[in-house]
């Protein structure tokens, strides 16, 4: 079993045909559904035949409701907390093959309880791995609830991962890297990459990450991903290349084909192809699910 915790959200995604128009029509495809990079990666990791539990935040309202009962439908097992009085997190997804914008209202994702997450860590039966969406220690409301469900990994000898989320409030929080010193994995993009050990090559910053988690992954999009363990090993892969329909979950796919992997006991560079092949399958549809 893997444990997932941090944001689920409502998506509301716009595949734009074409530039925006500003002041005028742009036509679209717009879709609404369920979003959030843990959700996401809870939803793929269930599409890829682990098990797998998420434990995030709510609000007692339609859309929460809505957003719990779809992973479930999909075989998610959610530890998740209405909140009543809190509307569930919305965002809306400006996005085009090559890449997306995301306008963010997390609501009730901020309200992540740390009591809550450390019960339910410790409930999860045969739970192995603990991954971490980045977004709960980049705000302040939810990084005690965060820097909860890793403490409470620890305590109970799983082995953990984070996701570092997002370029831009990681150039606002000055201190993620001390916040996840001493996990097993850290996963991030180019663009994060950047923020956190300073522009250079993947190689050479997934090196200087590795004095922060054991094992740090940057990922490339379509020209693949690199893998660097402490000990100096780097792992790449070569990005599979299709045709790009939506980027939008791309990133939390691949976390969760690599994750399946590495947690089966699969060695870096075969979780670096699994990732990479779950990555490639969710660009050539629109949503952030399976």
């Amino acid at each position: 079993m893997i444990i997932v915790v941090g944001d689920l959200v409502t998506d509301v995604l716009i595949a734009q045909a074409g530039p925006l128009a500003a002041g005028s029509d742009t036509d679209a495809r717009i879709r609404v559904g369920g979003g959030g990079q843990a959700a996401n990666t809870a939803a793929w990791l269930a599409h890829a035949g682990a098990a797998v539990t998420l434990i995030a935040a709510v609000g007692d309202d339609t859309a929460g409701r809505e957003r719990v009962a779809e992973l479930t439908a999909g075989g998610v097992r959610c530890a998740v907390r209405h909140h009543a009085g809190a509307a569930t997190g919305s965002v809306v997804v400006l996005s085009s093959p090559d890449e997306r914008t995301m306008i963010t209202d997390r609501g009730a994702a901020l309200l992540l309880d740390p009591a809550d997450v450390t019960a339910a860590v410790k409930e999860v039966p045969g739970a192995v791995h603990l991954h971490l969406s980045g977004y709960p220690l980049l705000h302040a409301g939810s990084r005690p609830g965060g820097l909860a469900a890793l403490a409470a990994a620890r305590e109970r000898g799983l082995t953990t991962s984070v996701d570092a989320a997002s370029a831009a409030p990681l150039r606002q929080s000055g201190d993620f890297l001390d916040l996840v010193r001493g996990t097993d994995l850290l996963l991030c993009n180019a663009d994060e990459a950047d923020v956190l050990a300073g522009p250079g090559r993947p190689e050479d910053q997934a090196g200087l990450l590795t004095a922060y988690a054991r094992n740090v992954i940057v990922k490339r999009g379509g020209d693949g991903a690199v893998w660097r363990i402490r000990d100096g090993v780097l792992r790449s892969v070569t990005g599979v290349r299709v045709p790009s329909i939506d980027p939008t979950g791309a990133g939390d796919a691949f976390a969760a084909g690599l994750l399946r992997a590495w947690c089966s006991g699969a060695e870096p560079q075969a979780a670096l192809e699994a990732g990479a092949a779950l990555g490639a399958a969710a660009v050539q549809k629109v949503g952030a699910r399976p």
